[in-house]
This record gives structure tokens, C-alpha cells and sequence, in this order.
């Protein structure tokens, strides 16, 4: 094969996951990396946006009189600013002209045009104030609430939802949606009414100083609108296009950074250089003519506003000289005249903001909405008050009294069959029996469907076909917080969150006092090095402990596990991330823990569940092969081979 072809064959995205956590990939390909809901490119529309900002409105329902009073506040300031203009007209017939022509000027007048002017100022600026502030009271407020019923509702959601979501998308309803929402609501819309308020109004007053220099601003506004929508659609295609380009860039470097050791290890530097110049190339070409056209729209704006005006004046003067209208009828019209122009223009922008908003709102109430997980159980857990520590379930009967019974650790699994989508199968008549006390191993390739027996065990999914049994009773009369209270999971991938690493071994039991964390710790083998950093158990975790290496998180989260003492512990290769002498101590410090409770173990290392009572080989979700390890070998079947091949 040539290299060409070898190096063809080697092409694929670097962060491309798949089942297969040691498959590498070596050339780096733009992806929609942490670009959220496509954040950045075209605009996104609303699908209902009335009923969008109806709801948006019904988190300001307790807060109407406040709405009222913004709308009157707006009201109040843009009616004295048309005051305010409308005065020009008599400070120049009646003050003004007098004084050029050497008359003798009405000073009672000018003072009452003065205390018109100073009123109208001091109005129209305090309600600015007060609009200003209650919006920004009302906004933060409903964020607020918006923020505290997505939360509450992610808490509420099932695994599955979140299978279908990257992590950008979800943390994009917090930043970039509530971000666009926060600019409507405290200053899009209320500039929106504004403005619209302002030219309807200023068209009616300039209606009545002069319809005819009326008409003429209008042709002019109807040529400006037409150039702005002729210009602004070409813009807009081009500003797409460069955030597009800018998207495949900013992709392509954080897939390099992250990758970049990968690169040097292939000497593909040359080979990324040339990508990256195509992209950048890309870049340049759709920026220079976006930035083209939105160099070209201001200037010809401004230019055709200035033509507005200077025929408006040419018509008023005209007007003047012919006695048809008088100098302060002009001056106030001119004025009105610009006041009339700028608003169209903002009401554009303003109008994308709205719809941008509403879109990002869109999109947090369809998650508000999602539908939240079944929980019909009425079996519930509870802790013995005659021997501390052991649970008991707590289960109704038909009379309304309650038995109890003890938290033995049994688990069924009958004729059971299972797909995370409908039309794929992954589990198919799966039947297992674990008994209290058992260690049970379920080893196989990737995708046999080890993880989904113990999500199906927890009941992150739910499973349409067969049933799963715990102490004999079924799973889904058990309330979930309370079997998941009798479960302890070590996952492969450790989380770990900000704060000490005492609180993170806490996590698992919030009342744990401090000796029997540091108990936990050393069942798990945590605490030697736990005792040799700077602060001990006072140390400070942050970025999912990024300051520990992949063994001690682990280590961490086993001791979590540990200081929860449930019936049952789950560990999916709980022990893959520490080396082969800390593994041989995490497995005796196990075999105490395990003492009583009954274990499932996942594991790729089959040396790590040699000791297992009972070993379930699975292939494509069915179980071709179960016993123990001895026995198993002795069947030189699939299990034989994968231990022989390790």
C-alpha cells in the first residue's frame, strides 16, 4: 500500500470518540467544537415567538404595576423629548426673531418657554432613571427564576436526556441564551417601544407643522429602508459566512491544542500548517468582504440622511419664503426630521436582538418542559434504629401500615431486554441472579453491554421488556433517590468537585465526621498520599482536580464510594487508572470493603476479577458464558481467549 493511501486511511478527527478508548486519531478536521446551539453563525428564529415572550412575561406577573410603570416611565420621557423639540418653534418666532429684527422680544414668553424646557429635561431624564432601574430590578429578577426552574429541571432529568447533549449545548442555556435574554429584557425591548413610540409620535407632529415636507421625508425614509434592505441582506450572507469560517477555526485550533502532542508525535507540523492556512485563508477572504459591506452601509446612510435633511431644509426655506410655513415650524420639522430616521434604524437591530433572545428562550423552555424521570415507587429506605447503620426497606401495605424488611442485596435480572433506542437492541433475554455477598464479574468486548446492566441496575434507564428484582422487590416500586441510597458506583471516568478533598470523599455521605473520612481514605489506600500534600484533607480541588494525578482521582473516588457502606457497590474499571502495585493494594483494601456486600465488577484486566464468585461473559448483550474462573478457563471458550490474550 502506498503512503498516500496508508495516510488517507489514518485521517480522522482527533476528538471522535468512540467506544474504543486507546483508538487515536491524527489529522485535525474543524468540528462544532464548544460552539453551543451554532452560537455565532446565522441568527436563529423563534418558532413562536409571541408565545415565547408571553411566557417570558408570566415570570413578571407578580411585578405588572412595575411593567406599568416602565411603559409609563417610556411614555412620559419620549413625550418630552417631542416637547422639548416642539419649543424650538416658538423660541424662534417669538424670541428669536424679534431680537434679529431689533424688536423688542416677549421676555414673559422666553421665561415660559425656559421652565417648559427645564420641566421637560428634568422628566424626561428622571424617568429614564426610574425605567432604567426597574428594568434592571425586573430582569435580574425573572433570570433569576428562569435559571432556578432550569436547574431545578435538569436535577429532574433522565440519563438519557443528557446522552443526546454536549456539554456546550447545555452550558449555552446558561451563558450565551440567559445572555441574550438579559440584554432584551433590561434593554431591548424597552428601547423598542421606545422607538416605536418616538416615530409614531414624530410623525404626528410633523403631520401637523407640515404634511407636504411630511411626504418628502417619508419618500426619503422609504429610499433608505430599500438601500438598508438591499445592503443589509448582502451583509448579512457575508457576516454568516465569516462566523462560519471563524467557527472552522476556532475548531480546528482547540482540536490542535489538545492534540498537539499527538502532532509532534507524527511530525504532521508541516501538514497542520498548511490546514490551518487554508482556514485562515477562508477566514480572511469572508471577513474583508463582510467588513466590506458594513463599510459600505454607514457611510451611505450617513450620506442619504444628510441628503434628507439638506432637501427638507431646501423645501422648508422655500416654504418660508413663499409664506407658506414660518422659520421656527422649519427648525422644529428639520429637527424632527432626524429624530424620525434614527429610530428606524435602530428598530432593526433592535428587532434581531428580540428575535435572537427569543430564539435562546426557545430553547431553555423546551428543556423546562422536558418530560422528567418516572418515579412511581413507594418502597422507601431507611437506616435501623437497633443496629446502627443497616437499612431496611420500608414497604406499604394494602391496609396503609408498613413492613420491614432487611437491605439483604439480591439482585434478579429476569428475561430481560433492552435498547436505548427502539429500533436497536442491546440487551436480549438477559437473565442473572446475584446473591447477597456475591462478587459478580461481567466481563466481554466493547459494546457486549456491561455498562448497561449496571445503568438498568440503577435505573438511569428503564426497561421496556422482563424485570429486574432487588430483595424481591421490583426496581420500579422503588423510589429512586432510595435505591440509589443503597448503591455505591465507582465509574472509570472520575468526577470531582470544587472544594476540599475531604468534602469530595464527604460527597458520599454528607453527615461522614471528619475520622471516618479519613477512614474511608485508608480503606482505599487515599490517605498516604492525601497525607503528603501541603494541606492534607484541607487541600482545595478545582477543575475536577486537575492539581492529582488519574490514580489519586481514582483513589478519591473509591474512598467515596467507600464511606457511603451501601449494600451494594458497583464498580466499572474501578481500578484502570492506577498502576499494577496500587492496584494490588486498592484490591485488599476492596476485599474489607466488599466483606457482605454484594459486588458487580466491570473490567477490561480479567487478572482483577479472578476471585469473583460468579463470572458472566457477555457478547452483543447476551451471556454465552457464566461461572468461575477456573471453570470458565476450563471450557477454553471466549472467556479463555480473552484471558489468554490480556
Amino acid at each position: 500500500m502506498s503512503e498516500k493511501k496508508i495516510e488517507n486511511k489514518a485521517e480522522h478527527k482527533i476528538n471522535n470518540k468512540t467506544d474504543n478508548k486507546n483508538s487515536v486519531s491524527m489529522t485535525m478536521r474543524p468540528g462544532p467544537r464548544g460552539r453551543g446551539h451554532g452560537f455565532g453563525g446565522p441568527a436563529a428564529k423563534p418558532k413562536n415567538a409571541f408565545k415565547t415572550l408571553m411566557r417570558i412575561f408570566s415570570y413578571m406577573k407578580g411585578s405588572a404595576w412595575l411593567l406599568a410603570i416602565v411603559f409609563f416611565c417610556i411614555i412620559l420621557s419620549s413625550s418630552a423629548m417631542i416637547i422639548l423639540v416642539y419649543m424650538l418653534k416658538p423660541f424662534i418666532n417669538s424670541v428669536l426673531l424679534p431680537l434679529i429684527g431689533q424688536q423688542n422680544p416677549d421676555l414673559s414668553h422666553f421665561a415660559r418657554i425656559l421652565f417648559v424646557v427645564a420641566i421637560g429635561a428634568v422628566f424626561a431624564a428622571l424617568a429614564s432613571y426610574v425605567n432604567s432601574r426597574i428594568m434592571l430590578h425586573l430582569s435580574t429578577k425573572t433570570l433569576y427564576e428562569i435559571r432556578v426552574d432550569l436547574f431545578a429541571k435538569m436535577e429532574t432529568l433522565p440519563i438519557g436526556f443528557y446522552d443526546g447533549k454536549t456539554h456546550g449545548d447545555l452550558m449555552s442555556l446558561y451563558t450565551n441564551d440567559i445572555d441574550t435574554l438579559r440584554n432584551m429584557l433590561s434593554q431591548t425591548l424597552p428601547q423598542l417601544f421606545s422607538s416605536m413610540l418616538t416615530i409614531v409620535s414624530t410623525f404626528i407632529m410633523m403631520l401637523v407643522l407640515s404634511p407636504i415636507l411630511t411626504g418628502l421625508i417619508v419618500l426619503m425614509i422609504g429610499i433608505m429602508i430599500f438601500t438598508v434592505a438591499k445592503i443589509g441582506n448582502k451583509s448579512g450572507k457575508a457576516f454568516r459566512q465569516q462566523q462560519a469560517e471563524l467557527g472552522k477555526v476556532n475548531g480546528f485550533i482547540e482540536e490542535l491544542i489538545e492534540g498537539q502532542k499527538l502532532v509532534k508525535v507524527f511530525s504532521r507540523e508541516e501538514k497542520v500548517k498548511e490546514e490551518f492556512a487554508v482556514f485562515n485563508e477562508n477566514l480572511r477572504r469572508s471577513g474583508t468582504r463582510a467588513q466590506a459591506y458594513a463599510s459600505i452601509l454607514m457611510p451611505m446612510m450617513n450620506s442619504l440622511s444628510y441628503l434628507n435633511y439638506a432637501l427638507t431644509a431646501i423645501a422648508g426655506a422655500s416654504f418660508v419664503i413663499l409664506g407658506h410655513l414660518d422659520l421656527g415650524s422649519v427648525a422644529a420639522f428639520l429637527q424632527y426630521s432626524r429624530n424620525f430616521a434614527n429610530p428606524i434604524t435602530q428598530m432593526s437591530q433592535q428587532f434581531n436582538s428580540v428575535l435572537n433572545a427569543l430564539a435562546g428562550s426557545e430553547r431553555i423552555f423546551a428543556v423546562i418542559d422536558e418530560d422528567a424521570e418516572i418515579d412511581e415507587g413507594r418502597v422507601t429506605i431507611v437506616k435501623s434504629e437497633e443496629n446502627k447503620g443497616e437499612y431496611l426497606w420500608k414497604i406499604p401495605e394494602s391496609d396503609g401500615s408498613w413492613r420491614f424488611e432487611k437491605v439483604k442485596g439480591e439482585i434478579i435480572f429476569k428475561d430481560l431486554n433492552f435498547g436505548y433506542r427502539k429500533d436497536k437492541t442491546i440487551l436480549h433475554d438477559l437473565s442473572l441472579h446475584a446473591r447477597p455477598g456475591e462478587k459478580i464479574a461481567l466481563v466481554g468486548s466493547t459494546g457486549s453491554g456491561k455498562t448497561t446492566i449496571i445503568n438498568l441496575i440503577n435505573r438511569f434507564y428503564e426497561a421496556p421488556e422482563g424485570s429486574i428484582l432487588y430483595d424481591g422487590i421490583a426496581i420500579t416500586n422503588i423510589r429512586k433517590a432510595d435505591l440509589r441510597r443503597s448503591i455505591s458506583v465507582v465509574l472509570q471516568d472520575v468526577a470531582l468537585f470544587s472544594g476540599s478533598i475531604a468534602d469530595n470523599i464527604r460527597y458520599g455521605r454528607l453527615s461522614a465526621s471528619d475520622a471516618e473520612v479519613i477512614d474511608s481514605a485508608k480503606k482505599a489506600n487515599a490517605d498516604f498520599f492525601i497525607q503528603h500534600l501541603a494541606n492534607g484533607y484541607d487541600t482545595e480541588l478545582s477543575d475536577n482536580g486537575a492539581n492529582l494525578s488519574q490514580g489519586q482521582r481514582q483513589l478519591l473516588s473509591i474512598a467515596r464510594a467507600a464511606i457511603k457502606s451501601p449494600p451494594v457497590l458497583i464498580l466499572d474499571e474501578a481500578t484502570s487508572s492506577v498502576d499494577t502495585r496500587t492496584e494490588k493494594q486498592i484490591e485488599k483494601a476492596m476485599d474489607e470493603l466488599m466483606k457482605g456486600k454484594t459486588v458487580f465488577v466491570i473490567a477490561h484486566r480479567l487478572s482483577t476479577v479472578k476471585n469473583a464468585d460468579h463470572i458472566l461473559v457477555l457478547e452483543k448483550g447476551r451471556i454465552i458464558e457464566q461461572g468461575t474462573h477456573e471453570s470458565l478457563l476450563a471450557q477454553k471458550g471466549r472467556y479463555y481467549s480473552l484471558y489468554e490474550n490480556v
